[in-house]
């Protein structure tokens, strides 16, 4: 609260701030109510000018009930009160304000990403009709991804924030998908094939691709399930959904359409583009000049990339908070006003409870212990039922207004800090006061402690997460390619694009560089949960090209062709259709960079920065230098795993056979031929 005119310790300003506490405090759902005019004018809760006092109350309930009764309240206590102007902050506040401002978000996302996706769409494809059948099965994966998301909201807690991931997922796929579906129809079309030939050839091959495409993104969310994290799961259940509903969307629907539109899905031609042989264009020329001297580019490449990537050696972790906010947000606002205009960080204040023991009986000890918190570094003052404490000594005697503070066999005590809470000397305090002796039972809990136990809980889990990715992805590509060089080199390259993008990321987003550009406010740390989100996403997702771009390669090489020619002549053929996949997938992801939320931010641009690179550098140069420093060996397993790939692996047409087009010399029609 701020006064209008004087003091808060003016008598009309008083009146006016007992009012407003005890109305707070008579209202249902609301309890623990305390104020600087409650309190007895507690200089603490004054601010250093006495023209700011606090107001500090609980509200009661789940962290969902807690939410929405804080919406209800809220708009009875804001603004002006009788000569005070009030402001509401709080974890409540600000995760309130996070929420309205995501809501805005996603609309203005979506109002720039779908018309550029449209009009991307039109020069790809040089037709209306082509064009809008991405477009049409992203919208459909969306209103499904919405779906999907309230069933799952009936049977567990759902991330506010996965609306974010899973709608951008949802329509990048989709449009990725329906993108390779639907140029691989056409294609077959210009050679010749019937309409349902062409369909049936696109799902054998295309529809193929996109099955395992989907699968090796689906596999890589599902990493996050072994988080105890709500926040993680929630993503991991959401985004395995979204990745379905996109792939049965291209792979089933999409075929549907185009045996209903045939020939129609050239209509509404805008222009023609004349294909050129596969021989003359960029990405077949680039491939060649890499694979001609594939050792110093691969080395220079890998060099380049780990230096991008080495800011993220020095990477600090947080939890999201105020600063996450737009400047001048409520939430934020308050935040910054508590931790410059009062004495200690208010606003970081914390509670421990303690349990299991006799607040009248072990009072003693009870105090002893408030007094030993007291005494740790970064602890400003204590409070309890049982008296307000400063560097081990009592400074107010018990207040009966802290009754709420005490139970029948439980106490709780307040501690407001000097430090930051996401912080090294915020974790250092909270795990010295974690190891105070006592006989009764405490808990600790604030956001120095969240950030701890969010770390171990993430920690512990992450050589489990990177196996099980690893490992469901090395089966996956084996089963597709028959290989065991292939899986690792995608593996390898993968995580060689992660690390330049994690680099990026703590340049720009922990050290504030482009931080005016952007508009966000650098906290000097990283929220401890995107890096994960991130990596199993971006994991996935480059996988996803890799998956396209090898499926190429390898029916070129089955065909009889060298291994030097099938890597060019299968990047060649992708080039143009993968580039338009990725730039399409890259503006999705960059439209919600544009987010107001800091953390949401760098989850748009460091999604898009992960895809444009593995779409370029990775695809252009690394591809092409390993397949040919491997040169046959690509293609190589042992005989044991040639036998279950033989038996198990999954390749196109039924039971092991491929379908390939030949054309009658006689007749110059296209008959479809199947070969071993």
């Amino acid at each position: 609260t701020t006064t209008q005119n004087g003091t808060v310790d003016d008598a009309a300003n008083v009146a006016a701030g007992m009012a407003l506490t005890e109305r707070l405090a008579a209202t249902e759902g609301v309890t623990d109510v305390v104020s600087y005019w409650s309190a007895g004018n507690a200089p603490t809760l004054r601010s250093t000018d006495s023209t700011q006092a606090i107001i500090v109350a609980r509200v009661e309930g789940t962290d969902d009930e807690q939410s929405v009764r804080f919406e209800e309240i809220a708009p009875e206590f804001r603004g002006e009160q009788n000569g005070l102007n009030v402001e509401l902050g709080g974890e409540l506040g600000v995760f309130g304000d996070i929420g309205t401002t995501i809501e805005g978000d996603l609309a203005r996302a979506e109002s720039i990403a779908i018309p550029l996706t449209i009009v991307l769409l039109i020069v790809v494809f040089g037709g209306v009709v082509a064009a809008g059948l991405p477009l049409l099965i992203a919208l459909l994966s969306v209103f499904g991804t919405l779906l999907s998301l309230f069933l799952l909201s009936q049977v567990t807690d759902v991330s506010l924030y996965s609306l974010n991931l899973t709608t951008a997922l949802g329509l990048g796929l989709a449009i990725d998908y329906s993108l390779f579906m639907v140029n691989r129809y056409r294609e077959e079309l210009g050679r010749g094939l019937s309409p349902n030939e062409a369909v049936v050839r696109t799902v054998e091959t295309a529809g193929r691709t996109v099955a395992f495409s989907a699968l090796t993104v689906a596999v890589s969310l599902s990493a996050l399930l072994v988080f105890p994290l709500f926040f993680l799961r929630s993503f991991a259940y959401a985004g395995i959904a979204v990745v379905l509903i996109a792939a049965v969307g291209a792979v089933i629907s999409l075929a549907s359409l185009l045996a209903i539109l045939g020939t129609r899905v050239n209509a509404w031609q805008l222009w023609k583009r004349t294909p050129k042989p596969t021989d003359e264009g960029f990405w077949h020329r680039l491939s060649l000049f890499v694979m001609r001297r594939p050792m110093p580019i691969a080395a220079v490449v890998i060099i380049a990339l780990l230096a991008l990537g080495s800011p993220f050696l020095r990477v600090s972790f947080g939890l999201p908070g105020a600063e996450s906010l737009p400047k001048g947000t409520e939430s934020r606002n308050v935040t910054e006003q508590l931790a410059a205009n009062f004495d200690g960080n208010q606003g970081a204040s914390f509670s421990i409870l303690a349990t299991d023991f006799s607040p009248e009986a072990d009072l003693d000890e009870f105090t002893a212990y408030a007094k030993q918190v007291s005494q740790v570094e970064g602890v400003a003052r204590v409070s309890g039922f049982n008296g307000t404490f400063v560097e081990g000594q009592a400074v107010e005697n018990g207040d009966p207004r802290a009754a709420g503070n005490v139970a029948e066999n439980a106490a709780w005590l307040t501690v407001v800090p000097t430090v930051e809470p996401f912080s090294a000397k915020g974790e250092a305090m909270v795990r010295e006061i974690r190891s105070i002796d006592t006989s009764f039972t405490k808990g600790v809990e604030g956001a120095s402690a969240q950030l701890i136990d969010t770390k171990e809980a993430i920690y512990s889990k992450l050589p489990l997460a990177g196996g099980i990715i690893a490992a469901t992805t090395f089966v996956l590509l084996f089963l597709m390619f028959g290989s065991v060089l292939v899986p690792i080199k995608a593996i390898v390259l993968n995580l060689l694009s992660l690390t330049a993008t994690f680099g990026a990321m703590v340049w720009i987003f922990q050290d504030g560089n482009l931080s005016g550009v952007l508009n966000f406010t650098a906290t000097g740390q990283l929220d401890v949960s995107m890096p994960i989100l991130m990596f199993c996403i971006a994991f996935g997702l480059s996988m996803d090209y890799e998956v396209f771009l090898l499926s190429r390669i390898k029916e070129e090489h089955d065909s009889g062709t060298s291994n030097t020619q099938s890597v060019a002549i299968g990047l060649e053929r992708t080039g143009r259709i993968v580039t338009a996949a990725a730039a399409l997938l890259a503006i999705t992801f960059i439209a919600f960079s544009t987010s107001g939320v800091s953390f949401i931010k760098m989850f748009g641009l460091g999604l898009a920065l992960a895809i444009i690179m593995d779409a370029t550098i990775i695809r252009g140069l690394l591809v092409p230098a390993f397949m040919r420093l491997a040169g046959e060996a690509n293609w190589w397993a042992p005989k044991w795993m040639k036998s279950i790939y033989e038996r198990f692996g999954i390749s196109e047409g039924e039971s092991g056979h491929t379908s390939t087009v030949d054309v009658d010399a006689n007749e110059q029609k296209p008959q479809l031929v199947d070969s071993h």
